[in-house]
């Protein structure tokens, strides 16, 4: 049974955490003896993603953790967590999770898309950034679901934990700034996979960009593996392997150790606990977060225009995105149709230009001249691309 710490004791333990991080120097991180550094594990008691991830910037920009190293454990509402450098219209079926009552959200940390629900766990480990350690956070994490189930994972090449050699349970992804770092992950638990697979099915096309984008993974929840595996289990099994770990090295302390540590303690993200954490809350869940920071992308549709005499011609819309706002629009006339001496690309007059961007735009543009969609390939592209776990 965890020791769980509520109220104002938290409350005043926090503010004794709270300090002007600007001032820690590296070599002060550095010498601060192990057996001095202390653990929390913070259970935070909302389930909304933005206040969950605004909690995370709030511990970012504000913790001191030379002497204090921190996880937290959350939970969700169904969303989609886009990274920090994608684009959502790639990444998810818009219509879909609007449809569903499934949230989107763009986090800080870079790396693939996401799927949250009540069957998924996420942990967030804090330190300062000298100490940031992705392996040593993820082998606490396979220690933990081994000791307590006796079930077998492990870390890959690209730190994801798999099963079986092959199927996902946990993506992950970080934030090094100076002097905090965070390491996040998630672990498919009991998820809804339908929902799953219906929020991060691709629907857009014709989408150039160098935004990160995802690569689809073989995903399984644990308790396709052990069905006696439980969420609020498996956060205790964490938050004490956590606790019982020395701090700097994968070593196994036990009870000793976990008797000098701080425990368990349920968080409340609000703003008497935490004082900013509305504003950062109403900047995460903002169109100018979520789809204003988009990379910019051009959307590309061929066009079929009737002639009157059983033909046809094929004409080119591009779109040109920039901070999720429509830049230009372009039509591009087959060579047959331009006057000699003129340019075939023609810039399209229309109000839509400086819109949010929304499929719906191409849709009205289409209708206005009166053509047809032809589907002739997808060129959507990257150079940056991350796995994604849909967890």
């Amino acid at each position: 049974m965890s020791v769980i710490h509520k109220g104002n004791i938290t409350r005043v333990f926090l503010r004794n955490l709270i300090k002007n991080n600007r001032f820690i120097s590296n070599q002060y991180v550095n010498n601060v003896p192990e057996e001095e550094i202390k653990k929390s594990v913070f259970i935070s008691q909302s389930t909304d993603i933005h206040r969950n991830l605004a909690l995370e910037d709030w511990f970012y920009k504000n913790f001191n953790f030379q002497n204090h190293h921190l996880l937290l454990l959350w939970k969700s509402d169904p969303c989609v967590v886009i990274g920090r450098h994608q684009n959502p219209w790639i990444e998810a079926n818009i219509n879909a999770i609007e449809n569903n009552d499934i949230k989107l959200a763009r986090r800080n940390s870079g790396g693939g898309t996401v799927y949250h629900d009540f069957g998924n766990l996420n942990l967030s480990f804090f330190t300062p950034k000298e100490r940031y350690n992705r392996k040593y956070n993820l082998d606490i994490i396979t220690r933990a679901i081994f000791r307590e189930w006796g079930l077998k994972t492990t870390v890959n090449k690209k730190d994801d934990i798999v099963v079986q050699n092959e199927f996902k349970i946990s993506g992950t992804a970080a934030k090094l700034g100076r002097p905090n770092a965070y390491h996040h992950c998630t672990l498919l638990v009991n998820s809804n996979k339908r929902a799953l697979s219906l929020a991060l099915e691709r629907k857009e096309t014709g989408i150039t960009t160098n935004a990160t984008q995802s690569i689809r993974s073989p995903v399984k929840n644990l308790t396709e593996i052990n069905h006696h595996v439980r969420i609020d289990k498996l956060l205790n099994a964490i938050g004490w392997e956590f606790l019982r770990t020395k701090s700097l090295v994968v070593e196994d302390g036990g009870y000793n150790l976990i008797q000098k540590q701080k425990g368990f303690q349920m968080i409340n993200p609000s703003e008497g606990w935490f004082p900013g954490i509305d504003q950062l809350t109403e900047e995460f869940r903002s169109w100018q977060w979520i789809y204003g920071k988009t990379p910019k992308f051009t959307v590309t549709r061929y066009i079929e225009m009737a002639t009157g005499n059983n033909s046809s011609n094929r004409l080119k819309l591009i779109l040109d995105i920039h901070d999720g706002i429509v830049n230009d629009i372009q039509l591009i006339l087959p060579t047959n149709l331009v006057p000699s001496g003129c340019n075939e690309n023609a810039s399209v007059i229309t109000n839509l230009r400086g819109s949010r961007y929304s499929p719906d735009i191409i849709d009205n543009i289409i209708n206005a001249i009166g053509g047809k969609i032809v589907n002739i390939e997808n060129t959507s592209q990257n150079t940056d691309e991350e796995d994604a776990v849909a967890t």
